[in-house]
C-alpha cells in the first residue's frame, strides 16, 4: 500500500464522493492470474479500508487483451458498467486520478477532468510525459491530488465522483 492511499480515500469519502476504481488487468488475458485472484486482492483492500473507517465504493476492471472490447481504458466501457451501477455519476462532475497515459485518455475522452500522480520518477510507466500533457492537473501521490481537488472543489461545479486508475497487476 503506498503510503497517504487510505487516507486520500477517507478524505474525499467525508466529502461526500463517490470512489470508483477503474484498472486494465490485461494479465488475466494473458493467463498470468485469474479474476478471481484480482477480485481477492479487491476484497482484500477493501478490508483492509473497513478497517480505517473507509471503503471504495466499486471495482471495475478490464480482463480483456487489447483491441478485444471497449471497456479496456481509453475506451468507455468501464465508466459505462459505473454509470449502470451508480446512476448518479456524470462525467463532467467527476475527476480522473491516474498514473498512466490511458488513465488520462479515458478521463479526456469522458470530459473528466484529469489528475496525473507522478510517484516515483523511478517506477513510472512507459509515456508518463505524454500522460502529463494529458492532465489538468499533477500530483505527486494520490493523497496530495485529494488534499488538492478538495481544497478547490473543482470551481462552478461539485466533483460526484473520483475514478481511480490502478495499474494492472
Amino acid at each position: 500500500m503506498l503510503p497517504g492511499v487510505v487516507e486520500a480515500i477517507a478524505a474525499m469519502k467525508r466529502a461526500g464522493l463517490s470512489v470508483i476504481v477503474v484498472s486494465n488487468q490485461r494479465g488475466i488475458a494473458l493467463g498470468r492470474f485469474t479474476e478471481a485472484d484480482v477480485r481477492d486482492i479487491h476484497n482484500e483492500f477493501q478490508q483492509m479500508l473497513s478497517t480505517q473507517g473507509t471503503s471504495v465504493d466499486d471495482f471495475y476492471f478490464c480482463p480483456h487483451d487489447l483491441a478485444q472490447c471497449n471497456c479496456r481504458k481509453p475506451l468507455p466501457g468501464l465508466f459505462e458498467q459505473a454509470l449502470a451501477d451508480h446512476p448518479g455519476i456524470r462525467p463532467e462532475t467527476s475527476v480522473m486520478i491516474g498514473d498512466s497515459v490511458s488513465d488520462m485518455e479515458f478521463g479526456r475522452l469522458l470530459g473528466m477532468m484529469t489528475v496525473f500522480i507522478d510517484g516515483d520518477p523511478t517506477r513510472q510507466k512507459p509515456g508518463a510525459e505524454a500522460a502529463l500533457a494529458l492532465a489538468d492537473m499533477r500530483a505527486e501521490s494520490l493523497f496530495d491530488a485529494a488534499q488538492r481537488l478538495l481544497a478547490v472543489r473543482m470551481p462552478n461545479t461539485e466533483p460526484s465522483s473520483m475514478c481511480l486508475g490502478f495499474p494492472a497487476k
